[in-house]
């Protein structure tokens, strides 16, 4: 499938993709670190379930050359490079498939010192929950890396009647508690509490926060913002920017068709409640 994709696009979009693929060889070989004029090292950073990918999508097909230094992976430089990273990581708690804290620190420390950029985007917390219920479900069953929610449920409904099934197994991923991790390795993933506590310390650090549901609203719009941080010379007059596929807000649905998820909503303490509010939310009850 994707040698059709590949040649159905033009000649200038074929030799785009080649020399984008030669260049990420060369970096993966230990080529050196390019840095072109006045960029710094851009980080693209989201916990889990929160909407990084569609941010890559986006970054790999509007923002011309620059892209062809995009990783999908994080690491550090004293320095600023031309570089793009992406990842998954943490800010306080140590978590499955999540970049430590030792690792974020320095990057915090390049933001700071201003040789470096971090662009964290985040969802709903309630969204991001869910969606890793359905994925994590997925990973220790079946042992299977890419299922994203609509592979898993087709509709609504269908998520509904299995979240009530097996509620007691969704309560217990959300609390970190160990048996549903058992056949992991330490660390474990992130409660939902540390979640919410890490996206509100994402949120208070980084360079540019960007929401998924706001690119739904407007994604030229919140695109932009993101041209404008890494300093891309992209004339974004006609750009038609593509709109996240994931529906905002779900949750909501869920919680009326689900009365023991509205309970789980309404039982959060109080402070994990408030950093929902801060990182700009509306009160749950």
């Amino acid at each position: 499938m994707s040698l059709i994709r590949f040649a159905r696009k033009s000649p200038r979009e074929q030799a785009q993709v080649v020399r984008m693929k030669v260049r990420r060889l060369l970096l993966n070989l230990g080529w050196r670190i390019p840095h072109v004029g006045n960029d710094r090292t851009t980080y693209v950073i989201g916990l889990f379930g929160s909407g990084r990918w569609y941010i890559n999508e986006l970054l790999l097909r509007y923002i011309g050359e620059r892209a062809y230094y995009f990783k999908d992976d994080i690491l550090f430089h004293p320095g600023p490079t031309s570089m793009i990273y992406s990842g998954h990581a943490t800010i306080k708690y140590l978590s499955c498939f999540q970049h430590s804290p030792t690792v974020t620190s320095r990057i915090l420390e390049a933001v700071r010192s201003g040789s470096a950029d971090l662009i964290f985007v985040y969802r709903h917390p309630l969204d991001s929950l869910l969606t890793n219920w359905i994925w994590w479900r997925q990973y220790l069953r079946n042992n299977r890396t890419s299922t994203i929610a609509s592979q898993v449920h087709k509709n609504t409904e269908e998520l509904c009647e299995d979240l009530e099934r097996n509620f007691s197994e969704f309560k217990a991923f959300a609390e970190g508690a160990p048996e549903f991790f058992a056949a992991m390795p330490d660390p474990r993933f992130l409660s939902f509490p540390e979640f919410v506590e890490e996206t509100e310390l994402f949120v208070q650090a980084a360079t540019l926060t960007v929401r998924l549901e706001d690119f739904v609203t407007d994604s030229l719009k919140e695109f932009s913002k993101i041209v404008d941080v890494m300093s891309v010379g992209l004339d974004l007059r006609h750009l038609q920017v593509v709109p996240p596929r994931a529906k905002p807000y779900g949750y909501l649905a869920v919680k009326e068709r689900v009365p023991r998820f509205g309970d789980f909503i309404s039982s959060l303490d109080f402070l994990t409640k408030e950093r929902i509010e801060k990182i700009g939310y509306p009160a749950i009850d």
